[in-house]
């Protein structure tokens, strides 16, 4: 809409018509409409017909989400309703002539669609005549056909929609469909259909004043634009065949001009022994469905019936066992120790929260795994797909604060903002932090599309929200690459860094700033990997610290618990967890340790423990306890109990800390210049008093502490020996 604060005469005129409330008046306004678009420039009819559509969906913005889709000779979008309960997707065509009706009124229309009958709308903003004549129409709408079965949508899932010239194309494309040998989609639904181009149907002349809105002659001159062959029956459809295509739904108004156009191709299906049903209303006018009247909301039950009938059920909230890596998370749940982890994005300008929700509410759709709340079985937790997306919220006074066991079973995530920084806190039920990662980018790239108005497109792990969840992505794939060998999880004791314990749950977060080729040449000068290099950095300070609190001969043996993502062993596509953990360290009692020699001892320790024999083992070993006959068949309050006892056994006291990398963050080249940073989080308690996460974008990687305890005795350590080394160091903290 203009950016103007008021609307031109012309536009008053065209508002006019959406404050009525009765046929009567909107005939009257319409007739008005007529006269206002006579004898108007081409470019001046587009811009009404984009400002009529904007008019339209203005009652029902609000509830919906739209995704954008850039093909290469024409654009697309999604739209998403907040009241999503049908499985499947109108692929809707709009009206205009073939020489008007963009994106705008396409989404417009779209969102009526998609509201009223609670299911996914694509509309397809096809390239319009003059400039593109037929068949220019009809090859964006077999595209975007082919798009949505490429999404993952079956056949059967989509109904072809259309109003006016859409009414029409839908059977075109129909034709073409047959005739590529494609599926045939599930169903058909025309709204006041032109069918046929050579304007031959009586109508036009007996209808000829009873029709408000538009005359014979501007038909002629559309049809004109278009196309020489008007015959065709890719161009007027009502003279093709229609042998084995699917139902169709068939509405027009008793007074359109076009009343012959909706009969005559309602009697051709039925003689090429189709299903159609043909609804005429009386004393209605051209896509008159589309204006919402209250005498006329049984049309809207006839669609939506129709759906019903047609679509292989309601869609139905996806629910799911936990992975084999989740189902310790919440038996071991502990009012200070939550396990939950933060992703957050740091943007170059402060966050709308406006758009942000709206990129949220599109995001969701698009991770069924990830948007969930924990419920509770009798024998198993399991996650269940939440209807709508969270609020977001204001940034807390510190990052990771307790999430109450109540709140997971509503939604087991939050995305938090403050200024323009946009963090994500999962429970790690959930996902790892490759998925969280997937996640967040998604997000943002969700919300910079919509604030902005740009298109990215989805590569780099950023997904695109107008498609469906793949079954890769919802797999836990440690049930599918469990072998027949296990490995033994038996560790012994580490040291623990200890301190004064912050009061109620309180957690320090420090980050350090690092140039990425600094520090990565300071690993190169050991020979190792950035990974194996901030490993043995970490491992170097905690040595030093039991060196100067603990004598030699009670010093316990220091490990890291680290994080190897199965997705680079094992070919895997799941957005769950998908990871499991190596321990390497050293034990001080051998002798004196220098920062070389840690660093060769931890990249021969990775070296043996992280190839895909190791870790297969490993998955087996974990599997097999999931399996075991007694676990399955206890109540969950004992078994929530047994495995409390087991974690603590295997788990507890086991490692100095954990030190997670996601590496480098690649992005779209689109969003490079939105983005400042990226941050991540491991959660701290009094049991685990330090953990420390790693993530880089570009040339700046962020090395983030967080703890439990007052004393930043890790921290401090650790900047001595990174400067020893030659890597500088910023460092920013939230200490109160």
């Amino acid at each position: 809409m203009s950016s103007s604060l008021y609307l031109t005469k012309d536009e008053v005129t065209i508002k006019e018509i959406f404050v009525s409330i009765t046929s009567v008046i909107i005939r009257k306004q319409l007739t008005k409409y007529k006269y206002v678009m006579a004898n108007r420039s081409l470019e001046s009819c587009r811009s009404k017909q984009d400002l009529l559509g904007r008019l339209l969906k203005i009652p029902r913005r609000n509830k919906v989400t739209i995704c954008y889709r850039s093909f290469s000779l024409f654009k697309g979008a999604m739209v998403i309703p907040k009241n999503e309960a049908k499985k499947g997707v109108l692929l809707y065509l709009h009206g205009g002539g073939y020489i008007c009706g963009g994106m705008d009124y396409a989404t417009s229309v779209g969102t009526i669609l998609s509201v009223k009958c609670s299911i996914r709308v694509f509309c397809a903003a096809y390239r319009l005549a003059p400039e593109h004549k037929f068949p220019a129409a009809l090859e964006d709408g077999l595209t975007a056909y082919q798009y949505l079965i490429s999404s993952g949508y079956k056949p059967e899932q989509i109904i072809l929609c259309g109003e006016s010239t859409g009414g029409g194309l839908v059977y075109s494309l129909g034709l073409r469909i047959k005739k590529e040998k494609l599926p045939l989609p599930g169903g058909i639904i025309s709204i006041s259909p032109w069918s046929d181009l050579t304007l031959s149907g009586a109508s036009y002349k007996f209808n000829k004043d009873a029709y408000p809105i538009m005359t014979k002659e501007q038909l002629e001159f559309y049809a004109d634009c278009y196309a020489i062959d008007r015959d065709n029956p890719y161009v007027s459809p009502l003279f093709g065949e229609f042998q084995n295509f699917p139902p169709s739904l068939i509405f027009v108004g008793e007074n359109e001009i076009m009343l012959d156009d909706a009969n005559r191709l309602h009697e051709k299906l039925l003689s090429d022994k189709c299903e159609s049903r043909l609804i005429v209303a009386q004393g209605m006018w051209h896509g008159y469905i589309l204006y919402c009247l209250k005498e006329n909301r049984c049309d809207f039950k006839e669609i939506n019936s129709f759906l019903t009938d047609r679509l292989p059920g309601e869609r139905s909230l996806l629910w799911m066992r936990l992975d084999n890596a989740a189902k310790i998370f919440p038996a071991t749940y502990r009012r200070n120790n939550n396990h939950v982890f933060r992703l957050s994005a740091t943007l170059t300008e402060e966050v709308d929260n406006t758009f942000l929700q709206s990129a949220l509410d599109a995001t969701v759709k698009r991770f069924p795994t990830i948007a969930v709340r924990l419920r509770r079985g009798l024998f198993w937790y399991y996650l269940e797909e939440i209807v709508m997306a969270p609020e977001i919220q204001e940034e807390r006074a510190y990052p990771l604060a307790k999430m109450p066991f109540e709140n997971i079973r509503k939604c087991a995530f939050r995305v938090l903002v403050y200024q323009n920084r946009i963090a994500v806190e999962f429970f790690h039920a959930l996902t790892d932090g490759n998925g969280g990662l997937i996640f967040l980018k998604t997000l943002v790239a969700e919300y910079l599309k919509q604030r902005y108005t740009i298109e990215i497109p989805a590569v780099n792990g950023v997904l695109n929200c107008s498609e469906a969840a793949t079954e890769q992505e919802k797999q836990d794939s440690f049930q599918k690459y469990a072998g027949t060998v296990t490995k033994s999880r038996a560790a012994d004791n580490s040291y623990r860094l200890s301190g004064t314990n912050e009061n109620e749950g309180y957690l320090n977060a420090t980050t350090f700033l690092l140039d990425t080729k600094e520090l990565l040449n300071a690993a190169k000068r050991q020979g190792v990997t950035l990974t194996v290099f901030v490993a043995a950095v970490l491992i170097k300070a905690c040595y030093e610290i039991q060196n100067e609190t603990v004598p030699l001969k009670k010093q316990k043996p220091l490990k890291l618990l680290i994080p190897v993502n199965l997705r680079k062993l094992f070919y895997s596509k799941s957005l769950r967890n998908f990871v499991l953990y190596v321990t390497p360290g050293i034990n001080p009692q051998m002798g004196k340790w220098s920062l070389e020699e840690i660093c060769k001892s931890i990249h021969h320790q990775m070296g043996l423990l992280v190839n895909k024999k190791e870790m297969a083992a490993m998955i087996t070993a974990n599997v097999r306890v999931e399996q075991l006959i007694v676990l399955r068949i206890i109540p969950l309050f004992l078994k929530n109990l047994v495995m409390k006892i087991a974690y603590n056994l295997v788990n507890e006291g086991k490692n100095c800390l954990a030190l997670s990398n996601l590496g480098v963050v690649c992005l779209p080249d689109e969003m490079q210049n939105y983005i400042e940073r990226f941050d991540f989080m491991l959660g701290a308690s009094p049991q685990d008093v330090y953990n420390c996460g790693v993530i880089s974008l570009g040339n700046l990687l962020c090395l983030n502490f967080v703890r439990s305890i007052k004393e930043p005795i890790l921290e401090q350590k650790v900047y001595s020996i990174l400067k020893m080394q030659g890597v500088n160091v910023k460092a920013e903290g939230n200490r109160r």
